[in-house]
């Protein structure tokens, strides 16, 4: 059941960055600048976040350790992540939700086959399967098929 649930709440989170596009997208046009639309929704998501965390911190009477983590990956996440919103907010006006949600989905997914494969940051390693290279060219070809047909 446990499993489900996980998997339910990865649906969730993808249907929920789906509609985060075009919402941000629309706060570009509105602030005539995409990245301070950017800007904005990280600003809103990390006061949400450290919120939160400072809320589970003293629920569970748990320390946040900022000393254990390398300083690099203070601010690597944060990057990549602003990349992406960045790149929604710009593309969707351009090519709409669901082909930039589908070039998303396929570079989420060929990147996860290369992290997997490698062991990246201490994950565990999983092999690249004729199955796995099946269901990443099934996805490029149905990326391919939204943006074109």
């Amino acid at each position: 059941m446990d499993s489900l649930l996980w998997a339910l709440m990865g649906v969730i989170a993808g249907a929920c960055i789906a509609a985060q596009a075009p919402i941000n997208a629309s706060l570009g046009r509105a602030l005539e600048v995409p990245v301070a639309a950017a800007a904005v929704s990280f600003l809103a998501g990390g006061v949400a976040l450290w919120a939160l965390a400072f809320l589970f911190s003293y629920l569970t009477s748990t320390t946040i350790n900022y000393g254990a983590p390398a300083p690099w990956t203070f601010v690597a996440g944060g990057l990549l992540g602003a990349f992406y919103v960045f790149s929604n907010i710009t593309l969707t006006p351009l090519m709409g939700a669901a082909a930039v949600m589908a070039l998303s989905v396929t570079g989420q997914l060929i990147g996860g086959l290369f992290l997997d494969k490698i062991g990246f940051m201490g994950m565990a390693v999983r092999e690249i399967s004729v199955g796995r290279i099946a269901g990443a060219v099934l996805l490029v070809a149905g990326a391919v098929m939204i943006r074109v047909l």
